[in-house]
């Protein structure tokens, strides 16, 4: 297997008409540190702005290397064949939530590295890690010097639950908790505490089934997957027996698929206890839905109401654990333990539905309970964060302000709530600049994807889904071709500081600080994963 290095920048093949600006700093070339901290490593050639009076080669720059980010390049890749694509992501290593969302044991969700790999070997496409926009390279910057500019980089934040007790020690964000038994280089020091006996998870979508399953999956299943080693030590020792799932709404409104909720049903050894009042009334309110919600509407049913057969019975009478949904409940104070330092428990204020359809809301009755417990997951959606004051930002909202896709404020900018929508953005840019290579532009068009999350409660955009592809490399490839490997699987568990010897740089703690990392070929899913550099 050939491999290909990503370059910072391919001299086109006509020359050049327009020097580069003469202040920006990427108009000039600068040295950044080798790869063992000493000078003369990695050189940053400057990036100018390009006309001709031949066809135009679009430049076009992808912050992000999620599927947002990944989809919209491949998308421009195969659209024009001349486009030049510059992946640039905050991480060492690319496929955002692919790598660091998606649950330890559902290896096939992430089938869909491959297709991103094979978009990466492109001579076309390079990918730059370890690039902060917004502090390495601002978006003016960028803008100027490429023909396009698309901010894919995702909601890389929670929605704060903003109730009394949320500081408490035992409280955190489910998005936190997921990247710490990924191995999210930020979340590897979370450390949660897992000494109680009952969780809560508070928000009832994918990513909260995903939290639940990981607590009560027997540790012996766990350790087939590529897990975090310091997680799985974790869970080992683990207390939790219980986990309640709670949501404002009732069993309609759930954000879970019929797949997650099979898979905590069948869990081994472990119980569902769902309220059958609850689901009165629903028998006959659910011939009218969508297929997809009748099905897994009818299973929360059946689960709730039918009585185990025999052998169902013998699993529920030896399982040790347990899981359950809590509908029409809204999260009111976390509980302190006595000392103040600790949750102990929430109170949750028990809620009714109003309106119909999409405009279903939960309203407070006025009655509260209080569930004792010692573990508080937040799972009730994620946001994004301003990287660069040159951009407006909503910060009640979480999102870049737009209007049908186009930022304010910011001539020739247009955005997209997900992958799939910035890949249509970058499909209207191209039809929008074919043929216009005659005439010198002005500074780049702006396109924002607001990535995985989608700013949809935590739910993937269209762009997220699964993707066939076909089987990658072996480390017997790389080893043939002299290339350096990093065992995926350890660097992963080690929470992405690979150990001396084993992979490029020293740990986190003495490598430079500006280091950028270029892909020569990333790692595809299997025991033999390997990062090669």
């Amino acid at each position: 297997m050939a491999l290909r290095c990503g370059r910072w920048w391919r001299r086109p093949a006509w020359s050049r008409t327009r020097p580069p600006p003469a202040r920006s700093p990427l108009s000039r070339s600068r040295a950044l540190p080798g790869l063992d901290g000493s000078a003369g490593g990695l050189r940053a050639p400057g990036f100018c702005r390009l006309f001709s009076t031949q066809e135009l080669t679009p430049q076009i720059c992808v912050v992000g290397s999620g599927p947002a980010g990944f989809y919209t390049a491949q998308h421009l890749l195969k659209h024009h064949p001349r486009a030049r694509v510059d992946i640039y992501e905050k991480q060492l290593v690319p496929f955002g939530l692919v790598r660091f969302g998606v649950a330890p044991d559902h290896p096939e969700v992430k089938n869909v590295i491959n297709t991103f790999t094979q978009t990466a070997r492109s001579d076309r496409c390079a990918f730059w890690g370890n690039v902060v926009v917004g502090r390495d390279v601002s978006v003016p910057e960028l803008r100027e010097a490429y023909h396009a500019v698309v901010l894919s980089y995702g909601a890389e934040d929670h929605q704060a639950l903003e109730i009394p007790g949320e500081e408490l020690s035992g409280v955190f964000s489910a998005r936190a908790f997921v990247g710490w038994y990924n191995g999210l280089p930020e979340n590897q020091e979370l450390a949660p505490d897992l000494s109680c006996d009952t969780a809560v998870i508070l928000g009832q979508g994918n990513v909260a089934l995903d939290v639940a399953r990981i607590l009560l999956t027997p540790p012996e299943h766990l350790e087939k997957t590529d897990i975090t080693e310091a997680a799985l030590g974790a869970l080992r020792q683990s207390r939790v027996k219980t986990v309640w799932i709670v949501g404002r709404r009732g069993p309609l409104q759930v954000a879970f698929t019929i797949k997650e909720l099979r898979e905590m049903i069948q869990l081994p050894g472990t119980q569902s206890i769902l309220d059958p009042a609850d689901f009165l009334g629903l028998q006959d309110r659910i011939k009218e839905a969508p297929r997809p919600r009748r099905r897994l509407t009818e299973l929360l049913l059946r689960t709730a109401t039918e009585k185990p057969g025999v052998e169902g019975a013998a699993c529920q009478a030896v399982a040790s654990r347990s899981w359950g949904l809590r509908f029409f409940r809204s999260p009111q104070q976390v509980l302190p333990s006595p000392d103040g330092q600790r949750a102990a428990g929430i109170r949750l204020a028990v809620t009714r539905l109003e309106g119909a359809g999409e405009a279903t809301k939960a309203v407070t009755t006025g009655d509260t309970e209080d569930l004792p417990c010692g573990l508080v997951l937040s799972s009730i959606g994620y946001k994004s964060r301003p990287i660069d004051p040159s951009l407006p930002f909503d910060l009640t909202l979480g999102v870049i302000p737009n209007m049908e896709g186009r930022v304010v404020d910011i001539p020739g900018a247009a955005a997209g709530p997900s992958g799939g929508a910035a890949a249509l953005r970058a499909q209207a840019w191209l039809r929008g600049h074919r043929g216009s290579a005659q005439r010198p532009r002005g500074p780049a068009g702006l396109l924002l994807g607001l990535g995985e999350a989608g700013c949809r409660g935590g739910v993937p955009g269209p762009g997220c889904g699964e993707a066939p592809g076909e089987a990658g490399g072996s480390s017997g490839d790389a080893a043939a071709a002299g290339v350096r490997c990093l065992n995926l699987s350890l660097w992963r568990r080690r929470g992405g500081v690979p150990r001396k010897g084993e992979g490029p740089g020293q740990p986190a703690a003495a490598a430079p600080a500006r280091l950028v990392w270029q892909l020569a070929c990333i790692p595809f899913p299997g025991d033999s994963q390997n990062f090669l550099l």
